[in-house]
């Protein structure tokens, strides 16, 4: 894909096409801009922060996402209706959904993110494996293109070797994924989640790959621009997962070497270069025990945990997102690009990791975010808020920054020693990232992929 040359189209205003911490982010972001934003809401949301603090508010339906923030003809009705230039849709909902891109640019908005046409090419994440080895990404031995059944999945399986994982082809946020150990389960085993991917994502396809055991989860955040510059602005090591879903991530990783690092980095900008991308991504890769890494998939969209390598760089990213989206050039080039100490981000959820993380909900009652040199907290959290049913769980992102890895964890320790967060019905994972600061394997950086199950035994074990 070549890069678009259209001139600069100045945004005057945003419409954020999301809830939560992030339409906050983006909002704030605006205001720093000096652009004028508009937030939608459902009817859960009425009154949220976001709203308080933009310039405009539309309600777009009750709070069941199919009829608010994913409903397309209201969204787009929105920003019509308050004269919106350029939509953001943060992370989730509508992030990456090429129809809705597409929409926009019928009705003359632009969408801050990757064009239509690259979405659609990385929405289909056996598709997206073949675009990065034609690039020359290294891929763990698996399938390029969607499986037809159970028969051939055993038929690859049985060539790649086992253990092998089932993945979605439309997947995403860890949903629609099986590990596989031996041929007796492989079909019982794409059943489920052949099952699971059409309830999550309207579309049943998956594709395999050899399942790499002892692995560490590594991504790159890149930055495009229509003019053909395209920079990485180094990794973020999210090995610290519960059900494939990320619970705390820092930058840099621990496991890297200096050599690993620049061909890490200089291979998620030659994928991100074959397809012509624009905008703000990440290319996520595995890493095994040997250092060797492997491409996994791109994520067409910000992320969670973007803040991470804010507190690295010094560079703003959604303020990045919306100059891009102008046509702009990128305010700066790869040698600006210098990583300085270390940053850790927490997900506080609203989930009770002594129930298997079950999710809670309620009405908050007190809320006292941690403060302090170094320490950021994005969040959309006030006394009186009630945490939904119908949402992500995600209630607050602690974020430290300090000049050394050991001294982010310790800051971080006393920055959930510090947050108050209580509410009648709700428990939240702070105590748990806690436990996870403190073990020893976190502390040496010697862990992997398994350690939330090794520190969820060890809880059960020693109440």
């Amino acid at each position: 894909m070549s890069p678009v040359t259209d001139p600069e189209r100045p945004i005057k205003t945003v419409l954020v096409a999301n809830r939560g911490e992030i339409a906050l982010r983006v909002v704030r972001a605006c205001r720093e801009l000096e652009l004028r934003s508009v937030v939608v809401y459902s009817t859960a949301d009425a009154d949220s922060i976001a709203m308080q603090l933009a310039d405009d508010a539309v309600c777009i339906g009750p709070p069941e996402p199919g009829r608010s923030y994913l409903n397309i003809p209201n969204v787009i009705g929105a920003a019509l209706r308050t004269g919106a230039d350029a939509v953001h849709p943060g992370y989730g909902f509508l992030s990456e959904n090429a129809d809705f891109a597409s929409v926009c640019a019928e009705e003359n908005l632009i969408f801050v993110g990757p064009s239509p046409e690259t979405m659609t090419a990385l929405a289909d994440k056996a598709v997206t494996r073949a675009l990065m080895s034609a690039a020359g990404l290294p891929l763990l031995p698996g399938t390029t293109s969607v499986l037809t059944g159970a028969e051939e999945a055993e038929r690859v399986a049985e060539e790649i070797g086992y253990p092998v994982i089932l993945k979605a082809a439309a997947g995403g946020g860890g949903r629609g994924m099986r590990v596989v150990r031996e041929r007796a389960e492989i079909e019982d085993a794409y059943r489920r989640t052949q099952t699971e991917a059409a309830l999550a994502f309207g579309d049943g396809s998956l594709y395999i790959e050899r399942y790499l055991e002892g692995a560490r989860h590594i991504e790159v955040q890149i930055l495009g621009d229509r003019h053909g510059n395209i920079v990485h602005l180094g990794e973020r090591d999210c090995s610290v997962q519960r059900r494939h879903q990320k619970l705390l991530e820092e930058s840099p990783s621990p496991a890297l070497d200096d050599a690993t690092r620049a061909a890490i980095g200089a291979a998620a900008v030659a994928g991100a270069r074959s397809v012509g991308y624009e905008g703000a991504g990440t290319m996520e890769f595995l890493l095994d025990r040997d250092g060797g890494f492997w491409f996994m998939e791109m994520n067409a969209r910000l992320q969670v945990e973007h803040p991470v390598t804010e507190m690295v760089c010094a560079i703003d990213l959604v303020a990045e997102q919306l100059r891009i989206a102008q046509g702009q050039p990128l305010s700066f080039g790869q040698s600006d690009v210098v990583v300085r100490g270390h940053a850790i981000e927490c997900r506080i959820n609203a989930e009770d990791p002594a129930r298997d993380f079950a999710p809670t909900t309620g009405r908050v009652t007190r809320y006292r975010p941690p403060a302090g040199p170094w320490v950021r907290v994005d969040s959309h959290l006030e006394p009186g808020v009630t945490v939904s049913p119908y949402y992500d769980a995600l209630l607050a992102k602690v974020i430290v920054w300090a000049a050394d890895r050991p001294a982010a964890i310790d800051r971080m320790i006393r920055a959930l020693d510090e947050l108050v967060l209580e509410g009648h019905g709700l428990t939240t994972s702070a105590s748990f990232h806690t436990d996870i600061l403190s073990r020893p394997e976190f502390r040496s950086g010697d862990f992997d992929l398994d350690l939330v199950a090794t520190t969820q035994r060890t809880r059960l074990e020693h109440p």
